[in-house]
């Protein structure tokens, strides 16, 4: 299958959609700015609340008649552009491929030959998010603004959130697996160079700097690139990996005495340091170098208590005796006993609330990027990272059964691992406003290795985005019947193996996006016992009805996304973890008779909020002789204060089965 890598199949129809747009868009531009004038976020509600001027109101007064002024002019222009845009469509290509250019920086053939299926397997990544990237105006009714802004800062941090080095922590005692509850907004980056009592405990052994600087297997920033020093050579398959093993007594942790008794800091920028015996180590590979001012970002007041380990040792000579067994480490995982008591004691995977997107994120699934500028502004952030995107997916005006379509289906597909297939179906049976949009599914199959035989193993994605209008249940349960119906068919109609000559293994197939229903709402029930969750699985769900005990909800109150309790990844997370908090900040599932009041209303709350985003996975349809399993779920509050849903991401290992102990 051929991949479009431009909208139309030749140039001329691409100067005149060009042409017609042209003409459009300033009577597009025009209404989207005076409309949005008129609708506030409580953000620049709270701004102009310390105005005594009404300085805003006065501006609203004198600019209205401009624009209006203006927008009538361009009407007629408007008019001519769309009678020469819209029979356009009919040629239009339902998706746009787009591959990083820059060959220096391109690494996903190299990440073929990673897996070789020799081993015990892989692990996979999926990452996916609503990040109601709208025209401004409408974006308002969310209470989000500035798309343009959002688009680019929700593409930083999702790349330096992905880029930063993955650190696993192994505990080694026999009493107490928890990780110690610490604040991560005591986890600033160190500051100047100062190498003076920096020095790291004996229990530490480090390889690198915390600082990453040098060439990055695993992304492909170029802005990151040009300090090349403290680089190491990457080991196959843990690319930014910093894996902490701890073996001690009182459970690896130190009491607020012993951490005030122990002085200095692990310089974080500075060269490498000779290692020193002792019971924890950590080995890295290279990352990238800190972007200051980014929020979200490693160097950032709220770095990721997940990402970072800090170390605190005496000045001066260090008595080994003294500080073996005390490292303190801190990390941001949902499970803390101070937090929430583990129910399922049988649960085989970690979870928990991240202040970041997962390291080494492989595979990211977005929705609701309407707008085609912010579009472009997102594709070139996660360029830095992704070297295959998959953007502006969708149809527009009247496209064979569906009604007509004034924006795109809103989804966008990025990944480190080469695109071999794509394809795109719209939903016909939208209602409402979101008819308005061509809403429907992307499917996508990826080659993520190969055997020794040269057989191809590949992975199979899909993202889509359900009718969002309450009530709609059984649009969205036709919607789901058509997604299994449709991947099906581009299961079969991509493969090029048979039983008796498998030129293909199928490592995974997962479906990403947003549902628009929920798991314990009494209204949801028909999509809650559709036929889809028999086929694939819900890592949060235990039945129709029914989530398990830590899963949460991403559907944040709109009211709230900027209030200074949530406004940062650091506020959001310690938020999210307070049963208070999620009350407070999460839309709840609904209940026919919940009371009026808010006492009333935090009373009769089910579950632990709306949890419409999802991430599912199959066992069928795999190669036979490998096992799927999650290993890790995260729901991610880096995009706080961007956007209205919390992203989740899911970690898949792959078992050959091969080399197993």
């Amino acid at each position: 299958m051929v991949l479009y890598t431009s909208p139309f199949p030749n140039s001329f129809l691409s100067f005149l959609h060009s042409f017609s747009w042209g003409l459009i868009f300033p009577c597009y531009w025009l209404a989207d700015r005076l409309v949005g004038s008129f609708v506030p976020t409580t953000y620049e509600k709270r701004q102009r609340a310390d105005d005594p001027c009404y300085f805003h109101a006065l501006c609203i007064i004198i600019t209205t008649p401009i624009y209006l002024a203006l927008l009538v002019a361009s009407l007629p222009f408007a008019l001519i552009g769309f009678l020469l845009w819209s029979p356009l469509q009919s040629a239009r290509r339902p998706y746009i491929y787009s591959r990083l250019e820059d060959k220096n920086h391109a690494n996903g053939a190299t990440l073929l030959t990673e897996w070789k299926a020799a081993g015990s397997g892989k692990s996979f990544c999926f990452g996916s998010a609503n990040v109601c990237l709208l025209p401004d105006s409408l974006a308002r009714f969310n209470n989000v603004f500035n798309t343009q802004a959002r688009a680019k800062e929700i593409g930083r941090r999702i790349r330096n959130g992905a880029s930063r080095p993955q650190i696993k922590i192994y505990i080694d005692s026999p009493t107490n697996t928890s990780i110690s509850a610490a604040s991560f907004s005591s986890l600033v980056s160190p500051q100047g160079g100062d190498n003076t009592n920096r020095t790291v405990n004996a229990g530490i052994k480090r390889t690198t700097s915390m600082e990453y600087k040098g060439d990055n297997s695993g992304s492909n920033n170029s802005e990151e690139r040009e300090d090349k020093g403290g680089s190491g050579e990457p080991n196959e398959g843990e690319e930014n990996t910093c894996i902490v093993c701890i073996n001690g007594e009182d459970n690896g942790h130190m009491s607020d005495t012993e951490t005030d008794n122990v002085n200095g800091q692990a310089h974080a920028s500075g060269p490498a340091e000779p290692s020193l015996e002792g019971d924890a180590e950590i080995s890295k590979t290279p990352n990238h170098k800190r972007k200051e001012g980014d929020s979200g970002s490693l160097d950032s007041c709220s770095a990721s208590r997940e990402s970072l380990v800090k170390v605190r040792v005496g000045d001066g000579t260090v008595d080994q005796s003294t500080v073996n067994n005390k490292l303190l480490y801190k990390a941001s995982i949902m499970k803390k006993t101070s937090v929430r008591k583990k129910k399922h004691t049988d649960e085989t995977f970690d979870h928990e609330i991240s202040a970041f997107f997962p390291a080494n994120l492989d595979f990211l699934c977005l929705q609701e990027v309407f707008d085609k500028r912010a579009a472009e502004k997102l594709k070139e952030q996660l360029h830095h990272y992704f070297e295959y995107i998959v953007y502006d997916v969708g149809v527009y005006s009247c496209h064979s059964c569906c009604s007509f379509k004034f924006v795109n289906s809103g989804l966008l597909f990025a990944s480190r691992y080469p695109v071999m297939d794509a394809a795109y179906h719209c939903y016909p049976n939208g209602r409402g406003m979101d008819s308005l949009a061509s809403k429907g599914a992307l499917f996508l199959k990826v080659q993520v290795g190969s055997t020794p035989q040269d057989q191809r193993i590949v992975g199979y994605i899909s993202c889509t985005h359900l009718q969002a209008i309450a009530g709609d249940t059984t649009v969205r349960c036709e919607q789901l019947d058509m997604l299994q119906d449709w991947l099906s068919e581009f299961r079969k109609s991509t493969s090029s193996s048979s039983t008796a000559n498998p030129e293909e293994l199928v490592a995974f197939d997962v479906i990403c996006g947003d549902l628009n229903f929920d798991n314990c709402s009494s209204e949801d029930k028909l999509e809650q016992q559709h036929s889809l969750f028999t086929h694939y699985k819900d890592p949060c769900r235990i039945g129709p009805g029914e989530d398990k005990p830590w899963a949460i909800g991403t559907l944040l109150d709109p009211e709230g996304l900027y209030d200074e309790e949530v406004c940062t990844p650091d506020n959001l997370q310690k938020v999210l973890e307070s049963e208070e908090g999620r009350k407070g900040y999460l839309v709840y599932p609904t209940s026919k008779n919940h009371s009026s009041s808010q006492k009333g209303r935090k009373a009769s709350l089910k579950g632990n909020g709306r949890r419409i985003d999802y991430m599912l996975y199959t066992e069928e349809g795999l190669y036979l002789e490998w096992k799927v399993e999650v290993e890790e779920f995260s729901f991610i509050t880096q995009l706080a204060g961007l956007t209205d849903h919390l992203p989740v991401a899911m970690r898949l290992m792959v078992s050959t089965g091969e080399d197993d102990p």
